[in-house]
């Protein structure tokens, strides 16, 4: 790991600077009341912030701003409740379970709800201790830091209205880099091909979220797409651009075992390799030149080497290329054509860091924002609809009720001091899927006992009050810097800054705080352990039919779209690009819900085995499907032919019986095709070969059938690539099916 790189990302991305607006917002009230002798209604204005601040996700500006003023809002209102209904203990145990239920039911409308939820739940536990008359006033109270840090979000967007674009999008170059670092280790001799591709989908599970976020970015943010300046036009033209990229490099794969065992003791597999890891790296500085708004340039070292590929590919066809590996020298070309298109891409994209771009505002290819982003809908039908056992929500919500009611009685009949912490832990830690509830139970716990240590310590080698201040804000700003990138840090971060905070407010208990810090979070920690395990999520396997179902579906109809162009068919290119982000975020949902499947426990993974090689291959089939794609957009006539249909209506074929057996557990009985019609393409490839292997044997290595074989040859190949793929699919199936 390069950490000069990854400290230069870091430091110019927008989650340090999330860290350090949330940390101002919250700061500043209770700095400035504290100053004029008024710290309790600084710190209550300081919960405020801290509540809206969770509704500020990174998104269109309207949507950031709708959902902070609603957070607002209901802060205010739980304010009230919570003052009110802790003056009674019977009542406020009945509306604990109650808004606990709701606010993380709410959760079916999509994160930004899920966390005005988790605000809403934040300011009811930490309410309570208001009471009597005060309960209005420190209401209002909250209310007014909710709207500062409204007003501070709002105006650091109107200075800067294009740097949460700029940094998102640097943040989707740079994972679009580490996509290519997963297909290189394709290229490493003798690898074992499992983890790489593991590593693969996991890239695309990134680039693919990275994608939706600067979707939403661009094409719902209303002065993006109706501004005319040139840095709005640059920044679409980048997405569109790095968007083309990805789709190039999902198109290079190849059959890399037989280009091993034909090349292997060449080297050129080795060159290749190092070469796309030049590019990724490449797009690493241009993602960083994105985020931090200065200019890259383009590596001139590479343009160089992809001369010497080329002279070197030249120079093997007249030492190495015999009749038997023509195949392996088309495919050789073909990825030293992406590199090199790649390349170019790149080039372009550094260009574009310097904003000097002048780009045309008439422009055409600017595509449609339905073809990229996805309308979150509000219907009070869906919130009722996941009111069942069925619904993995509903079940979260009804644990997170329990979980609650339980924490709170443990408080209320235990002298544990700041017993809310028992709550918080419950509320932050439990999570709808099994593996993050998990994975956050030992990084909430690990970090509060690591951050206790290093805070203490902190505490022992520091006695100025200033010194202690500046530390616990550079704590506050790595805290909500990490939290959505390493929770892990974020909660070790937090546990320091809570400590050093509480020493400032009471400086002769620190110890006290530090103990009871670590008995609640760890009782916190069990009471989500108990209830994850009593009252259990939907498994993966439970659910994980539906995800297979629909990748099938999508690139099915992918499929159809774009072989239809081989036949003669009219090109319908938008409804294409429709079909191929669907078959992306299908195959990127599944692919999650796969990782997710891992982290559960060994007996309900129940056929992963099957599962791993749905996912892999259904990733290939895309990666094929994609590269057609690549050849329809510049076919020319002489590749147009009837001969594609029957192999294209045996996979489409495979495909639908796979579609059926997921959905119902049965096959239609359909006719198969006419096995004959399938070996036309064979057989115009194997005359092209034939006429090639004389044409080398006289000496002639240009010719316009080197040309043709190549191009025709390529399109041939990837029609039964797809045809292997999903007879292998079909089988997989079956046989996932069969070990039920």
């Amino acid at each position: 790991m390069d950490y000069l790189k990854e400290y230069r990302s870091f430091i110019s991305s927008h989650y340090l600077n999330e860290g350090i607006r949330v940390t101002s917002g919250i700061l500043i009230p209770s700095l400035v009341m504290g100053h004029f002798g008024n710290l309790g209604i600084g710190i209550t204005a300081s919960l405020g912030a801290l509540a809206v601040s969770i509704a500020d996700n990174p998104g269109p500006i309207h949507h950031r701003r709708n959902g902070m003023l609603v957070s607002a809002g209901v802060a205010f209102i739980m304010a009230l409740i919570s003052g009110y209904a802790s003056q009674v203990s019977w009542l406020f145990i009945v509306l604990l379970p109650v808004f606990a239920f709701f606010f993380s039911m709410i959760g079916v409308y999509g994160t930004r709800a899920t966390a005005i939820g988790l605000a809403a739940l934040l300011v009811l536990i930490l309410q309570t201790q208001h009471q009597g008359d005060q309960v209005l006033t420190s209401s209002l109270y909250l209310l007014a830091g909710g709207i500062w840090y409204l007003l501070l979000s709002l105006g650091l967007y109107t200075i800067r209205p294009y740097k949460l674009i700029q940094q998102a999008l640097g943040e989707y170059v740079q994972s679009s880099g580490n996509y290519l670092r997963a297909k290189a280790k394709f290229y490493i001799p003798g690898i074992d091909t499992t983890k790489p591709f593991q590593d693969l989908l996991q890239s695309q599970i990134s680039v693919q979220a990275n994608q939706n976020l600067i979707a939403e970015l661009l094409f719902k943010t209303r002065g993006i797409v109706k501004e005319s300046t040139n840095t709005s036009r640059i920044l679409m033209m980048v997405f569109l651009d790095i968007s083309d990229l990805f789709e190039r490099a999902m198109t290079a794969h190849q059959d890399y075992q037989k280009l091993h065992n034909y090349f292997g003791n060449t080297g050129v597999m080795q060159e290749y390799r190092l070469l796309i890891l030049a590019l990724a790296d490449e797009l690493d500085e241009i993602g960083i030149a994105l985020q931090s708004g200065r200019r890259s340039t383009y590596s001139t070292n590479i343009a160089q080497r992809l001369v010497t590929q080329r002279e070197r590919l030249q120079e093997m066809r007249l030492t190495v290329l015999t009749p038997e590996n023509i195949d392996g020298f088309i495919s050789l070309r073909h990825i030293l054509d992406s590199i090199e298109d790649i390349a170019g891409r790149i080039r372009v994209l550094h260009q574009h860091t310097s904003y000097k771009t002048r780009v045309d505002s008439n422009q055409p290819g600017i595509p449609d924002a339905e073809n990229f982003t996805t309308k979150q809908q509000y219907d009070p039908k869906l919130f009722i609809d996941n009111i069942s056992f069925r619904s993995n929500i509903f079940r979260h919500s009804l644990r997170i009720a329990l979980a609650a009611i339980c924490a709170y009685a443990v408080g209320l009949f235990f002298p544990l001091g700041h017993s809310y912490w028992i709550l918080l832990t419950v509320i932050v830690i439990l999570k709808p899927a099994y593996s993050l509830t998990k994975k956050r139970n030992v990084e909430r716990l690990a970090g509060t006992v690591i951050g206790a240590g290093l805070g203490a310590a902190l505490l022992f080698l520091v006695q100025d009050n200033t010194a202690i201040l500046i530390l616990m804000a550079i704590s506050m700003a790595g805290t909500y810097s990490f939290i959505r990138r390493q929770y892990f840090v974020a909660m070790i971060l937090m546990t320091m800054y809570l400590l050093l905070m509480f020493h400032l407010l009471e400086p002769v208990g620190f110890t006290v705080i530090l103990r009871e810090r670590i008995i609640d979070t760890a009782i916190g920690s069990a009471i989500a352990f108990l209830f994850s395990s009593l009252l259990s999520p939907i498994w993966e396997h439970e659910q994980i039919d539906e995800f297979m179902a629909q990748v099938i579906q999508d690139n099915l109809d992918y499929y159809e779209s774009v072989s239809a162009a081989f036949t003669g068919q009219p090109a319908d290119n938008a409804y294409t690009d429709i079909k191929r982000k669907d078959s992306w975020v299908s195959l990127a949902n599944l692919s999650d819900a796969f990782q997710r499947m891992l982290s559960e426990p060994k007996s309900k993974q129940i056929n992963i085995r099957n599962i791993h090689q749905f996912v892999v291959s259904n990733h290939m089939l895309t990666s094929h499907i994609a590269t057609l794609a690549y050849y329809a957009d510049t076919l020319q006539p002489e590749y147009i032919s009837s001969d594609y249909q029957p192999v294209i209506a045996a996979s489409k074929l495979s495909l639908k019986r796979t579609l059926s057996y997921l959905r119902s557990g049965e096959t239609p009985v359909n006719p198969e095709g006419d096995k004959t019609q399938m070996s036309i393409l064979d057989k115009r490839v194997n005359a092209l070969m034939l006429e090639r292997q004389k044409e080398l044997s006289q000496g002639k290595l240009e010719s316009s059938t080197r040309k043709m074989l190549s191009v025709f040859k390529s399109i041939t190949d990837q029609f039964y690539f797809i045809f292997k793929t999903t007879a292998d699919i079909e089988k997989i199936t079956r046989r996932s099916k069969h070990n039920l």
